[in-house]
């Protein structure tokens, strides 16, 4: 159970879901720096409306969302609005890591289910089949874009400890919530992530 107003930590590699009602905050903390957290979004009314990176980023026109930015699900509601946020970098193009990227991207790491597999689970009480999963908000997580040729690259994140990206829920919703597995991702070392629930002191 997730009590609301303490800071709750996730283990290294691992994930977890709770509810989050319209009209709290929901705060993501990075405790050590240079740790991803993947984030999903469902809608508590309805599970086939969740988080759209399609969506959202045809809406914002930028691949780089920060403080004031919105994020849609695929029915093109406002799930989550940015609301406070350290770091400024975080990903919305790289779907969650799986036992198929430790395969087919990690020669030498041994297999691991990764933020998808680590999200599957932790959403299946809430009847979230494996294949529903979408593409996740990499909070932290640094992916720039080559302006020229369109490759990426995974980098270190920029996030260092107690840095913090803070959302408004804009309507009730289930959060999956990882500390990411992908060493790439995580600068190659795996820590954990917080977070918080509190009242919104930035309802509109």
């Amino acid at each position: 159970m997730t009590l609301k107003g303490q800071t709750q930590t996730i283990p290294p590699r691992s994930g977890t879901a709770f509810t989050l009602s319209a009209g709290e905050t929901l705060t993501v903390i990075d405790p050590e720096g240079g740790q991803v957290a993947d984030l999903l979004a469902i809608s508590a009314a309805d599970t086939r409306e969740m988080i759209s990176s399609g969506r959202t980023l045809d809406y914002a026109e930028t691949l780089y969302l920060s403080t004031g930015n919105l994020l849609y699900s695929n029915r093109s509601n406002v799930m989550l609005e940015i609301v406070e946020d350290k770091v400024g970098r975080h990903d919305f193009l790289l779907t969650p890591c799986s036992e198929a990227t430790f395969r087919l991207c990690y020669d030498n790491e041994p297999p691991h289910p990764g933020c998808h597999g680590n999200l599957h689970a932790a959403l299946s009480p809430y009847g979230i089949a494996e294949d529903a999963i979408p593409v996740a908000f990499n909070c932290f997580m640094n992916v720039p874009v080559d302006g020229e040729t369109g490759r990426l690259k995974v980098l270190p994140p920029l996030s260092r400890a107690g840095d913090f990206i803070r959302f408004h829920a804009r309507m009730d919703l289930i959060i999956g919530l990882t500390a990411c597995s992908a060493p790439a991702s995580n600068g190659g070392s795996f820590k954990p992530i917080q977070y918080r629930i509190g009242q919104d002191e930035f309802a509109r």
